[in-house]
């Protein structure tokens, strides 16, 4: 439940719509939904201003088809993240209207994400990445910002062995209201795009590399003694927090504005 909906709950009770003891009820159901393995958080979205998130790994595809169903119910929205080809099938089967990404592997209801934009357009991120190998990662964070209803444009490939790639987008990185920078190997793309912009910058990590890259903990090191100040590190392939963090962001200024 967010505000809004708790909002109109209340407005309906104090017009009589709902009765006081229906009310109550609603509102008993608020904190959590204890289904026996998970306490879903339908509390969450007041608090934060996002409904909980179905982290899928590790998850049977059960126990996230039970963990969707409540999260549909409460907020008319749901996402789960780390979810493989084979578990989308199963939980799909269970639950229609149910949209998967394999890239990103991402599983969330109800609409294709670019349809619904809560900002906007000038209230846009851009998410950039350093190779094609970090594309997953930079679709995770990608598409839930546009689950979020964030306008997003993606800058991919443009690493600094080929930087001149990079600096066809400048314009792109000078209008965006934040970026999300997304790298693996030495992870150096997060200090360049950090010293072109005045925007907050964060950068992602990933385990893309050879022996020496420590499965993105170079990368890791590499952005967090960054040169290039107002950068934020979120943790290696965590394509998600990065989104997150980027949403609060665009959320406040957007709510300054208007």
């Amino acid at each position: 439940m967010d505000l809004d909906k708790l909002s109109k709950l209340l407005d309906n009770i104090r017009t009589g719509q709902i009765s006081v003891d229906e009310g109550l009820q609603r509102l008993r159901d608020l904190p959590y939904d204890d289904i026996g393995f998970a306490r879903v958080d339908n509390h969450r979205a007041l608090r934060q201003g996002q409904p909980e998130v179905i982290y899928g790994e590790g998850k049977t595809p059960n126990q996230i088809s039970k963990i969707f169903e409540v999260l549909i119910k409460k907020n008319a929205r749901a996402l789960a993240t780390r979810i493989t080809q084979d578990v989308a099938k199963q939980v799909q089967a269970r639950i229609s209207d149910l949209n998967y990404d394999p890239v990103s592997r991402l599983l969330w209801y109800p609409s294709p994400p670019s349809e619904r934009k809560a900002l906007s357009e000038e209230y846009y991120a851009a998410v950039v990445s350093a190779g094609t190998s970090d594309m997953p990662v930079a679709e995770e964070a990608a598409l839930t910002l546009e689950f979020y209803g964030v306008p997003v444009k993606r800058i991919y490939d443009v690493g600094v062995a080929g930087i001149h790639r990079l600096f066809e987008h400048r314009e792109t990185l000078n209008q965006a209201k934040v970026i999300i920078s997304v790298a693996g190997m030495e992870g150096a793309l997060t200090s360049v795009v950090g010293g072109l912009v005045s925007c907050p910058v964060i950068g992602v990590p990933t385990s893309v590399g050879y022996g020496a890259s420590f499965e993105g903990l170079a990368a890791l090191l590499t952005m967090l003694n960054s040169c290039a100040s107002g950068i934020a590190v979120v943790n290696i392939d965590n394509g998600f927090g990065a989104a997150v963090l980027a949403h609060k962001i665009l959320r406040q200024l957007h709510e300054e504005v208007t």
